[in-house]
C-alpha cells in the first residue's frame, strides 16, 4: 500500500513509519522537521521536508491512504502562537483534504486527541460523550475533526482520539506525563507531581502505532471515531508506580495550570478486534533500561515547548 504520513518525523511518526516499512508499505513522509529527523533511510521511504500547509507542492499523488499526524502538538505549544496552531492544524488539514479529494485518495486516519473531552467526571468517556474543549489545542483538534468529516462523502474518515502517549521514540519527548516523571526519577531521583488527583488516560506508543496499522489493514471496520487509551490513572498513581520501580522521592506541588481530568473508554475499538499489548509499566521499564544503557538522554528538542519557542524566536 502507498501511504502518505504527515508529521512523519514526530514522536509517533518516528516509531510508526519503521513499522510500516517492515510491513512492506511504500511510505511518503512530509514534515517541517522543526524537531529533527530520525527516520531511517529506506528504499520504500520518501522523506520530504514539506509543511502540510503546502501539501499541493507534493509531486507524488497516487496514495491509497493518509495518516494525518501533523499538528502543533499540545496545549502549551498551541498557546505560543495561536495563529500558527490554527494554520497548521485547521488550514493545513483543509489543504490536505482538498488534496485527497482532487487525487481520489480513499482513506484518511486522523490523529485527534482524547483531550477534546476536557474535564469529565464520567467513569466511561466514550466516543459519544459531549466534547467540552477547555484549551486552544483542544478546540483546534475539535474543529479539525469537523473539517475532515465534511469530506466523508468522498473519503473514508477514521478519527482516532488518543490518550497521552508514553514510551520511547527516536524523536523522544520528555514532556509527556509518564515519560517526564520517569526521566525525572532516573536523572534526579525525584518525581515532581503537580496536583496529582487528575485522571489521565495513557497509551503505549507501540500500541498507538499498532492502532494505525489496525485501521490500515481492517477493511471491514467502518469509518468512525475511536478512542485509543487503555489505562486511566491519576498522576499521583503513575508517580507511585514509577517510584516502586525506580528509587526516587515523591514531591507533591500545587497544580494550577492543567486541570484536565478524564477517563477514556476504548471498548469500541477493542470490540472491533484490537488488543493492546503494552502499558504504563512497560514504558517505565523500557525507559529505565534505555537510560541505564545510555541510550536515553535529554536533548534540547526533547522538550517541545522550549524548542518551539527557540525556533520561533529565531524565525521572527
Amino acid at each position: 500500500m502507498k501511504i502518505l504520513v504527515t508529521g512523519g518525523c514526530g514522536f509517533v511518526g518516528s516509531v510508526l513509519i519503521p513499522k510500516l516499512l517492515k510491513l512492506n508499505h511504500k511510505v511518503t513522509s512530509i514534515d517541517t522537521k522543526w524537531f529533527g529527523d530520525y527516520l531511517p533511510k529506506h528504499k520504500n521511504l520518501k522523506n520530504l521536508k514539506l509543511d502540510v500547509r503546502n501539501v499541493n507542492q507534493l509531486k507524488v499523488k497516487n496514495f491509497d491512504c493518509v495518516i494525518h499526524l501533523a499538528s502543533i502538538a499540545n496545549d502549551p505549544m498551541a498557546e505560543i502562537d495561536k495563529n500558527l496552531s490554527w494554520e497548521v492544524s485547521a488550514l493545513g488539514t483543509l489543504q490536505l483534504m482538498n488534496f485527497c479529494k482532487k487525487n481520489k485518495i480513499k482513506k484518511i486516519i486522523y490523529a485527534s486527541s482524547g483531550s477534546v473531552y476536557g474535564i469529565s467526571k464520567t467513569k466511561k468517556v466514550t466516543e459519544n460523550t459531549e466534547l467540552k474543549p477547555i484549551s486552544l489545542y483542544n478546540k483546534v483538534k475539535m474543529i479539525t475533526e469537523k473539517i475532515i468529516l465534511s469530506y466523508k462523502k468522498n473519503i473514508k474518515v477514521y478519527i482516532l482520539r488518543p490518550a497521552t502517549v508514553c514510551g520511547f521514540s527516536p524523536r523522544m519527548r520528555l514532556d509527556l506525563t509518564v515519560n517526564a516523571l520517569t526521566y525525572s526519577a532516573l536523572e534526579n531521583k525525584k518525581i515532581f507531581i503537580h496536583g496529582g488527583s487528575q485522571i489521565r488516560p495513557n497509551v503505549h506508543i507501540d500500541d498507538m502505532c499498532e492502532a494505525y496499522i489496525f485501521f490500515i489493514n481492517k477493511k471491514n471496520v467502518k469509518p468512525d471515531t475511536y478512542n485509543i487509551g487503555f489505562e486511566n490513572k491519576s498522576v499521583a498513581k503513575i508517580a507511585k508506580l514509577i517510584e516502586k520501580n525506580i528509587k526516587s522521592k515523591l514531591i507533591f506541588q500545587k497544580n494550577k495550570s492543567d486541570p484536565r481530568s478524564y477517563r477514556l473508554d476504548s471498548t469500541k475499538i477493542i470490540n472491533k478486534g484490537f488488543k493492546p499489548k503494552k502499558g504504563i509499566l512497560s514504558a517505565i521499564e523500557e525507559l529505565a533500561k534505555l537510560y541505564k544503557n545510555k541510550k536515553l538522554r535529554s536533548r534540547p528538542n526533547s522538550h517541545s515547548l522550549k524548542w518551539l519557542k527557540k525556533i520561533t524566536n529565531i524565525s521572527t
